[in-house]
Formats: C-alpha cells, sequence, structure tokens
C-alpha cells in the first residue's frame, strides 16, 4: 500500500508529491483552483483550464505540469492520471498507480451533474482518499434543478416588487453554476471584477457557456440579478443599491436557520460538494482496500464506514498524522 503522510496537506514521500497542500511545497498535486486549494508551489501537476484559473488568482512563476482528464505522466516509477472530479471548472481528482498499489484523491468533488462543470468519473483503487465536507446522514441536498428553479423563482420575484436581487455565491464554482442558469432563462447578471474575470476564463474553456454576464455597474444595477462573493466587502459594495432582497447560495442552507445566520432574506442549497449519500455511493463504486478521509466531518464518517465493515480513517488536523497504508 501507499505510504500517506498529512501535515497541512497530503504527503505521498515515495513520489516526493504534495497533494492540495496549504503551503508551497517543491511538487504539488493542484486539484482545483479554489483559493485555499492554493499556494506558490515550486512546480504543480494539473488541469489545463486549473493551470488557467490559477493564473488569474495567484501571481508568480513555477514549472506547469499539464494533466488533462484521463491522460497519464510518468513520475519516477508512478503512473499519474487526472479524473474530472465535477466540482468546478477543470477541478480534477488524481489516480497513482505504482508497485505500491493504487491510490485514488479526490480533492473536492461531486457526483450530481452541473453544466458549468465536467461530469465525475472514477477507478478502482486500493486506497481512497476523499473529502468529506458533508459526512453526516442529515446533509442531503435536494435535488439541483429544485434549487435553481428555487434561486429563478426568488430573482423574478424580486425583480416583479421593485427590488434588486443579490445573489451570494463564490466567485469560482457556484458563480458560474448559476450564471450560466440566468443566462438560459432570460435574467442579466452582474459580477463584480474577480468574479467576472473568473467566469469569462471558464466560458472560453467550456463549449455551450451563455454569453450576456455584465460587469458590476452599481448605479446600472436596476433590472439585473448581482452575483457577488459572501462577505461583508460584498455588502459594503451594494449598500447604495436599494431595495435589495438577498440570497446566499451554500450547501449549508441545509442547516436549519441558515437564512437567519446568512443575514439574508433567503438561502438555497446549492453546493459543489458531494452530500452525504453520494459520499457513501462513491466508496461504493471505488471498492477501495482503505479510505481516508479529509475535511469536515471526516472522524464521523470515517467511524460510520468502519460500522460498515470498510477500514477507514481520519486525516487529522495534528502536526503530523503517518500512515503506513
Amino acid at each position: 500500500m501507499v505510504d500517506v503522510r498529512f501535515q497541512n496537506g497530503v504527503e505521498l514521500p515515495s513520489h516526493g508529491l504534495w497533494l492540495d497542500p496549504h503551503k508551497a511545497k517543491p511538487l504539488a498535486f493542484v486539484s482545483h483552483a479554489h483559493s485555499d486549494h492554493l499556494a506558490a508551489h515550486a512546480e504543480v501537476v494539473l488541469t489545463p483550464a486549473t493551470a488557467r484559473l490559477m493564473c488569474a488568482r495567484i501571481s508568480g512563476k513555477r514549472v506547469e505540469r499539464l494533466l488533462p482528464y484521463g491522460q497519464t505522466l510518468e513520475l519516477g516509477e508512478a503512473r499519474l492520471t487526472a479524473l474530472s472530479a465535477g466540482h468546478i471548472c477543470g477541478s480534477s481528482q488524481l489516480y497513482i498507480e505504482s508497485e505500491a498499489g493504487s491510490l485514488l484523491y479526490t480533492g473536492d468533488f461531486k457526483l450530481r451533474g452541473c453544466r458549468s462543470t465536467e461530469a465525475c468519473a472514477w477507478r478502482q483503487a486500493d486506497t481512497l482518499i476523499m473529502e468529506t465536507t458533508f459526512g453526516l446522514p442529515q446533509y442531503q441536498l435536494p435535488p439541483t434543478e429544485e434549487v435553481i428553479q428555487g434561486v429563478l423563482t426568488f430573482c423574478r420575484e424580486s425583480l416583479e416588487s421593485g427590488a434588486v436581487p443579490v445573489l451570494h455565491a463564490y466567485s469560482l464554482g457556484k458563480a458560474q453554476e448559476i450564471v450560466w442558469a440566468l443566462l438560459e432563462n432570460g435574467l442579466v447578471p452582474m459580477l463584480p471584477p474577480a468574479a467576472h474575470r473568473l467566469t469569462e476564463i471558464c466560458a472560453e474553456l467550456q463549449s455551450g457557456f451563455p454569453q450576456g454576464f455584465l460587469p458590476l455597474n452599481v448605479a446600472d444595477a436596476a433590472g439585473h440579478v448581482l452575483v457577488v462573493p459572501p462577505g461583508r466587502k460584498s455588502k459594503e459594495l451594494l449598500r447604495s443599491v436599494q431595495p435589495q432582497r438577498t440570497a446566499v447560495l451554500t450547501g449549508w442552507a441545509m442547516n436549519p436557520g441558515a437564512r437567519f445566520q446568512y443575514k439574508c432574506d433567503a438561502a438555497f442549497a446549492l453546493s459543489d460538494h458531494a452530500d452525504y449519500p453520494d459520499l457513501i455511493r462513491y466508496v461504493e463504486l471505488v471498492q477501495p482496500r482503505k479510505v481516508l478521509t479529509l475535511h469536515g466531518f471526516a472522524a464521523a464518517f470515517a467511524a460510520d464506514l468502519r460500522a460498515r465493515g470498510i477500514e477507514a480513517w481520519a486525516l487529522s488536523e495534528n502536526d503530523q498524522l503517518e500512515l503506513a497504508l
């Protein structure tokens, strides 16, 4: 089995490779371009789309070893293959084959389909390292189309009442998913500069991405849908846009009282992560001999798998955890 270490990121010491480390490393696999998965690494393995998006989010020079989906890269005696993760544009899992066995690292992923991301793929692996953001049974997402229809209804009702709908969604991932849906349904979104630029890149990379999204102009916000990242800066930026109705797009909308927690008029459970049923299903698809869990409810999900007869352990946030796998 493959040796795995964890210290602010997953390390495969026998391959000299880190998987989504939080700090700069000599050689790292970058699964996707969310800011919490990026650092100023000397050399990176990533998909071409993630490379484009990473350049837009983090400056500096680095050696890029581009790995399109389904293609193989030799790293010493190991063979690395990128598989779509279904998380955001360009997101990928990493499948590793070596004399020590096979390993599949999911990064962030989801099985549910989405127009703005590639469908998730998988392969059988001896060891599965998976994210478990929603690793409790209570986290079961409603169908995506049902959630999207709820968002569209919220926007239309807001516009009809004379208010400006403001959707709080992360600039990369959910922003593109909801922008695509808005444009397909005759609504015109406006985005602040960073989100607009990332959406332009995604539109270039993805066939069929609809055109018509606009850069944010606060003075001309009436009649448009504003798609902005959550947080205090966005609220301050849009303070003069009145009247407005706000909604947050997050998987945590599954929690009771989410709209009060986020101080919004509505909360919609739109997520780019796998929910609990899909986490279980993914383990069944991969059929690993051992599962290692990361993020969210990692320990609880690992215990759940052990109760199901599957060897599983959480990779903790201790200074260093070394497992011989």
